[in-house]
C-alpha cells in the first residue's frame, strides 16, 4: 500500500454527496453489479464503505461493519469522529488518502475505503481476499525428495511463502503497478548487502519506463519490456514455481520478479548453468546430486548433437570410421534423410503441445496414436527409416530432460538449424555453427551483465 503508480490526484471533497457522485460515476457503479456502497449513519454522521465483490474477504467486511454499529451505543471519548472510528476499525492495516484516484486503486485492489461526512480524507482498509488455489506441488518441478508446495496465482501469498523460506530481516519485497489500465502489482525481491544494488536500480528504471495499457500475459509480458531478447531463442531469465528455487537464488544474490496473477516467478540474471540445475540435485548427497548434474549435462550434449552427427555421417560416408559401419541407413528410403529428419522433430513438437492441451483422461489416447502413427505405421508406409525414429528419439528423451522449458524449445530450435548446415555446407558445419552460436550467446546481456549461455558449443 506504500507504492503508488503514476496516477493523477483528484482530492477528495469534505462534500460526500459529491465524492458519491463521481466515484459512482468512474466505477460505472450502476452498470457493474460487483461494486457497491454501503451507507452508515455513526456518531450522526454519515460514513459510506465502498468495496469490491469477489476480492474483499466478507467475515472482516462484516466485522468493521459491526464495529461502526455499535460506535452509537459507546461514549465516544476521542477528540472527533474521524478519531473514533479509526480507534474501531478492526484491522492491522488502516491507512489514510486524500485522492480520487488512491481510492479507486486500492477498492480495485480487493481494499475497502471509508468515506466520512465533512473530512477530505478517506480510511482504506485491507480487507482483499484473491480468489484462487491453494499452493500445489508445479507438473513441471516434480521432485522425489523435497517440498511440495509452490507458487499461486496470489501475488500476497507468493511472498509469504517466500519469507517463510528467506527469514532475513534484510529480504526487501518492494512493489510496484504497471499498466496504465491493468495497473498490475509487481514485487522486486531481493536480499539487501547481498544483491548488487545497482542491478536494482536499473531494473526499478526499466520497470518504471513501461508504457503499456495492461500485461494481461504477466510475467513473459514484464520479461519482453526488460531485456532486449531479439530473435535469440536462449532464455535470459529463469522461471520457476518453487519456493525453495526462489528462495536459493535470493540467497545466492539474484533478483526474483513476483509479477500478481502468475504462478511463476522470473530470476534474474541468469546463467546457462541456472537453467539446468534441478531441485532434486540439491535433496541428494554429493556424489549424487553431482552424478544427476552431469547426467543431464550429457543428455543435452547428445540430444543437441547426436542426430545432426548422425546425419552428417550418412550423408557423407566416408567420414564413418570402419567400427562404426553400423551407424548407415541400412534400407534406402524414397524420402530424402533431411525431409524424414525434420518430420520427425515436428511430429514430436507437435505431440508435446498436442499433449499439454489434452486432458488427462485422453492423455492415454493420444500415446496409443502417437505410438502407431509415428512409430509402426511410419516406417511400414516407408515415410521414416528405423533408424531416424531411433535418434530422434534420443534427442527428444534429452531435451526433456532439461529442466528450463525455455531452454528446452531453444536447443531443439538450434538442432533443426544444424540439420539445414549438415545439408548445405556439410562438414564444415560443426567449426563454423558452434562459433557463432558461441558468440552470439557468450555476449547476450540482462541487466547489463554478460550472460554465457552457450558453453556446451565449446
Amino acid at each position: 500500500m506504500e507504492e503508488k503508480s503514476k496516477r493523477e490526484h483528484t482530492p477528495l471533497s469534505t462534500n460526500i454527496h459529491k465524492n458519491e457522485k463521481i466515484f459512482k460515476q468512474r466505477l460505472g457503479m450502476e452498470e457493474s453489479f460487483d461494486v457497491g456502497v454501503r451507507k452508515l449513519n455513526v456518531l450522526e454522521k454519515e460514513i459510506q464503505i465502498y468495496y469490491c465483490n469477489g476480492l474483499t474477504n466478507i467475515e472482516n467486511v462484516i466485522e468493521v461493519l459491526k464495529e461502526l454499529m455499535h460506535l452509537d451505543h459507546l461514549d465516544a471519548e476521542a477528540t472527533t469522529v474521524q478519531e473514533t472510528i479509526e480507534n474501531h476499525l478492526t484491522h492491522l492495516q488502516v491507512e489514510y488518502t486524500e485522492t480520487i484516484e488512491d481510492c479507486i486503486f486500492y477498492m480495485l485492489s480487493g481494499l475497502i475505503f471509508i468515506t466520512l461526512e465533512g473530512e477530505n480524507q478517506a480510511f482504506v482498509v485491507d480487507v482483499r481476499n484473491y480468489p484462487g488455489r491453494s499452493p500445489q506441488e508445479p507438473d513441471t518441478e516434480r521432485v522425489v525428495r523435497g517440498a511440495r508446495d509452490g507458487y499461486t496465482e496470489n501475488i500476497i501469498e507468493n511472498t509469504g511463502l517466500t519469507r517463510r523460506h528467506v527469514r532475513d530481516e534484510n529480504l526487501r519485497n518492494e512493489i510496484m503497478q504497471v499498466g496504465v489500465r491493468s495497473k498490475t502489482d509487481i514485487c522486486i525481491s531481493y536480499i539487501h548487502g547481498i544483491v548488487d544494488p545497482d542491478l536494482v536500480t536499473i531494473l526499478k528504471k526499466e520497470l518504471e519506463s513501461i508504457d503499456i495499457d495492461g500485461i494481461s500475459m504477466a510475467d513473459k509480458t514484464i520479461e519482453e519490456y526488460i531485456v532486449d531478447q531479439g530473435w535469440n531463442p536462449f532464455p535470459l531469465v529463469r522461471y520457476t514455481e518453487r519456493p525453495d528455487v526462489a528462495s536459493t537464488h535470493l540467497l545466492e544474490g539474484h533478483i526474483v520478479l513476483f509479477v500478481d496473477t502468475s504462478p511463476s516467478v522470473i530470476i534474474l540474471p541468469v546463467t546457462f548453468f541456472h537453467h539446468v540445475q534441478h531441485a532434486e540435485e540439491y535433496r541428494q548427497s554429493a556424489a549424487v546430486g553431482t552424478f544427476l548434474r552431469w547426467v543431464r549435462f550429457i543428455g543435452i550434449l547428445s540430444a543437441v548433437l547426436i542426430v545432426p552427427l548422425w546425419t552428417l555421417l550418412v550423408l557423407q560416408p566416408d567420414m564413418i570410421p570402419e567400427t562404426l559401419s553400423y551407424l548407415g541407413v541400412e534400407e534406402e528410403n524414397n524420402v530424402p534423410l533431411l525431409a524424414q529428419v525434420l518430420i520427425g522433430e515436428f511430429g514430436i513438437e507437435l505431440l508435446r503441445m498436442a499433449a499439454i492441451h489434452t486432458p488427462s483422461p485422453l492423455a492415454t489416447a493420444l500415446g496409443l496414436v502417437a505410438a502407431l502413427l509415428i512409430g509402426d505405421i511410419a516406417i511400414q508406409v516407408g515415410l521414416l527409416t528405423p533408424e531416424v525414429i531411433l535418434y530422434i528419439s534420443l534427442g527428444a528423451v534429452g531435451i526433456f530432460a532439461v529442466p528450463s522449458a525455455e531452454l528446452g524449445v531453444a536447443l531443439k530450435i538450434l538442432r533443426i538449424f544444424l540439420y539445414y548446415c549438415n545439408w548445405f555446407v556439410f562438414r564444415i558445419w560443426f567449426r563454423v555453427v558452434t562459433h557463432d552460436c558461441l558468440y552470439l550467446d557468450g555476449t547476450n546481456e540482462t541487466l547489463s551483465q554478460t550472460v554465457f549461455m552457450a558453453v556446451f558449443t565449446v
